[in-house]
């Protein structure tokens, strides 16, 4: 399948195309039963696989062999995947490229961080020379076949991201992002500098851009939102609940039959679509998966 040719088109479709960030498989599972499209973010990756923050801990493997199992269980999802700087060496960018394409990803997100890098809504980045930053782009969009490629900016001050926008746009990126934007005029400038070219727009719970909703984002002129961590962060807050009420409760487990309580068949029924997706006719035994919205 043409999985960066079906996300492009998606992204040319007049409205604001959200991807939701996931982090593990079951993440994903839940997430697909509310969208059709997924951004495996690094800071969701470091937490989960790693528990460590996202500054440069991800080894491209690692995340190879999460995108094949997100393909596996979920064959028509888009797949956008953050490589950040590419893990450092150009030639190891286009190699994660190919291998992450063949894998089933739809798209990817190359950054012009240099290391130590940080996460794009923190304090302390630096960034690539542009010229270095321009020649590995070149030479990762000349390794792939169909992906789609996302150029990232995080310069932090005005005239250099507009400066680094308009020279992202210019290349044969499909879409351009400039992450940590901190105002709704920003995005304005941001727009008007890159073009016709496809922006995207990064939100993170509590990060440095403006919270905006997706009819918001569509009259700004944004292609494509990536929300990073909803997924995470809600099942932080709901882990450490469940946790405290077991505690609360002389570790006896909740009535499976309060309002909105998870058991053990709703865990498995939602399972089994991972396993149903892949045939024309459900198998005996399992659910068919239900279209999201």
């Amino acid at each position: 399948m043409h999985h960066g040719r079906a996300l492009l088109d998606e992204v040319a479709s007049g409205r604001t195309t959200p991807l939701i960030g996931v982090y593990d498989m079951y993440s994903a599972s839940i997430a697909a039963q509310h969208y059709n499209g997924f951004f495996v973010s690094g800071f969701g990756f470091a937490a989960s696989y790693y528990g460590l923050p996202d500054i440069g801990f991800i080894a491209w493997p690692d995340m190879v062999g999460f995108v094949e199992r997100l393909r596996l269980a979920f064959p028509a999802h888009h797949l956008l995947v953050d490589i950040d700087d590419g893990y450092a060496d150009p030639e190891v960018a286009c190699h994660v490229v190919q291998c992450l394409e063949r894998a089933g990803a739809s798209g990817v997100i190359l950054e012009d961080q240099r290391r130590p890098r940080r996460c794009g809504h923190a304090d302390g980045k630096l960034i690539l020379p542009l010229e270095e930053y321009l020649e590995k782009l070149g030479l990762v969009l000349g390794s792939r076949d169909d992906l789609l490629v996302v150029a990232r900016t995080d310069a932090t001050e005005e005239p250099e991201i507009l400066r680094r926008a308009a020279a992202l746009a210019a290349t044969d990126a499909d879409v351009v992002l400039v992450d940590g934007v901190r105002s709704v005029e920003r995005i304005h400038r941001i727009r008007t500098v890159i073009g016709d070219k496809p922006l995207l727009f990064n939100q993170i719970a509590g990060g440095r851009s403006p919270r905006l909703s997706l009819s918001e984002l569509t009259e700004l002129g944004v292609d494509a939102a990536i929300y990073s961590t909803p997924c995470l962060f809600a099942a932080h807050s709901a882990i450490d609940g469940a946790l405290t009420g077991l505690k609360g409760a002389d570790g006896r487990l909740p009535d499976p039959r309060s309002a909105g309580a998870v058991d053990v068949e709703t865990s498995t029924l939602l399972l089994e679509k991972n396993i149903s997706r892949h045939h024309r006719t459900p198998r005996p035994g399992t659910v068919p998966p239900t279209a999201p919205p």
